[in-house]
Formats: C-alpha cells, sequence, structure tokens
C-alpha cells in the first residue's frame, strides 16, 4: 500500500475475503487494526497498521494467483458450511496465499469456476456492468418448441428487475433436450428459475465459459492456474490493464 485504503480493499488483495465478506468480518466484530476491534465500513488501513482477522495477521500478497477449477456437483461455493457439505475450498491444492471463489455455482451445478486474490479483478468481473458472458450446456425435461425458445431470449423479471437479453439455442432434440444459455448476468439460480418458468426444468447444469475461458478437457474437480494469455483476456474483457510479469500466476497448481 502506498496510502490509506479501505479495509474491504485491504482484504479483498490480500486474499482474504471478498469485499462483500469484508463488510460481514466488520460488522462481526472480527477485525482489529493496531490492537484496536473496528466496524465502520469506511474504515481505513495505513501503511504500517497492523491489520488482523480473528487474531491473524493480514499481509499483502506476494503476487496474484489465478485458478480455473471444474467444479463438481455436490460442492458449496463457500468457503465453510454450516450443513458440512464438501465446499469449492476443499478441492484446491496447497497455495501460497488465500484465493477465493469469482461469483458462484450452486450446489447441483458443475463446471467452470475462477479463484483468485486479485481483489480488483474479481470485483470488475462481478459488476453487472461488466457484463461477462457466462455460457451453460443445460439438460433440461422435455422438448421446448421455438416460441418457448424465444421467449428465454427475452428479459425475465427477477428480484424486482429485468434481467438483461440471453442468448438461448437448441443444441440436441431427443426425449431431453440439451440447451446452450449464455447469461451476462450472475442472479442467483438465473438459468434454472427461467427454465422453471417456461416448464422445462433443469435435469443437469454445466458452466462450459467464463468470459473469455474455456477448457473441455479439463477433467471434473481438477484446477490448474490460469496461462498468461488467459489472464490478460480475462482483464481485457472488463477493461482492466493486463497482467504484469510481477503477477504473473504461479504454475504450482496446474
Amino acid at each position: 500500500m502506498t496510502g490509506a485504503d479501505r479495509i474491504q480493499k485491504v482484504l479483498s488483495h490480500a486474499g482474504v475475503a471478498s469485499r462483500r465478506e469484508a463488510e460481514r468480518l466488520l460488522a462481526e466484530g472480527r477485525i482489529r487494526i493496531n490492537g484496536e476491534v473496528v466496524r465502520r465500513l469506511g474504515t481505513k488501513v495505513a501503511p504500517g497498521d497492523r491489520l488482523e482477522v480473528d487474531g491473524r495477521r493480514v499481509r499483502a500478497p506476494l503476487a496474484f494467483h489465478y485458478l480455473l477449477m471444474n467444479k463438481p456437483r455436490q460442492a458449496v461455493t463457500t468457503r465453510s458450511d454450516p450443513q458440512g457439505r464438501r465446499t469449492v475450498m476443499d478441492l484446491l491444492p496447497p497455495l501460497p496465499v488465500r484465493v477465493f471463489p469469482v461469483g458462484r455455482l450452486d450446489y447441483a451445478s458443475e463446471g467452470l469456476l475462477l479463484f483468485t486474490n486479485d481483489g480488483d479483478l474479481a470485483q470488475a468481473l462481478m459488476r453487472p456492468a461488466g457484463h461477462v458472458t457466462k455460457t451453460y450446456r443445460v439438460k433440461v425435461r422435455g422438448l421446448p418448441e421455438a416460441a418457448t425458445l424465444e421467449r428465454l431470449r427475452r428479459p425475465f423479471r427477477l428480484e424486482g428487475r429485468p434481467t438483461q437479453p440471453a442468448e438461448v439455442r437448441l443444441q440436441r432434440a431427443e426425449r431431453n433436450a440439451q440447451l446452450i444459455v449464455s447469461i451476462a448476468e450472475g442472479r442467483r439460480n438465473q438459468v434454472r428459475e427461467m427454465l422453471r418458468r417456461v416448464g422445462h426444468p433443469v435435469m443437469r447444469l454445466r458452466r462450459i465459459a467464463y468470459g473469455p475461458l474455456t477448457d473441455e478437457r479439463l477433467r471434473t474437480g481438477a484446477v490448474r492456474a490460469l496461462r498468461p494469455a488467459e489472464i490478460d483476456r480475462l482483464r481485457k474483457a472488463v477493461g482492466a490493464p493486463v497482467v504484469r510479469p510481477s503477477t504473473r500466476p504461479s504454475r504450482r497448481p496446474a
């Protein structure tokens, strides 16, 4: 840090917590600066301050790390689960820094999930204005008619506001159809809810692309480091500067 930064930004950069998680930690009184508990959202950390979360000192990361996982079904996209279910964090290899998932895939869904300790990039990717397209291969019950596919392409009203239009195409029509669905938002269970409303509930859902990232060869449950060119494409997708050589990812998790 060259100057004082908000706690949320510092924790995000350090890979300790996303900015939203940092706000929760503040509210719960789990953060200390120079030995004193802080709760105010606008609190800043200056160079030389001792920042602690749950009694553990937070230090700046040595480098940014970017990982891609092929998430299996029956894994929760959280750091821990009160029900004791397997989490995506359990599937990560040993790392020299703490990383966090960018967005989420629900318990029953599978496919590509990005992890990083680059808080600014994660925030840019999760902003609705980022327009980073997520693409899913979806097996649904029954065979949607052409009019139903057209309805899926138009906005739905979710959480009190309309969604952005989706791209939907029929990939395979057998007893139950397989669709390719692309959306530029990350509303909770958005694809599942869209298909439920048109009478074709999801049987299986796999994310096959996250923005410019794809990898059909990455086996289920596997994790690898992003390649430098992939990181640059990802940053360009949200208008961020390309990665400097000092922030290239370690090859250790590949």
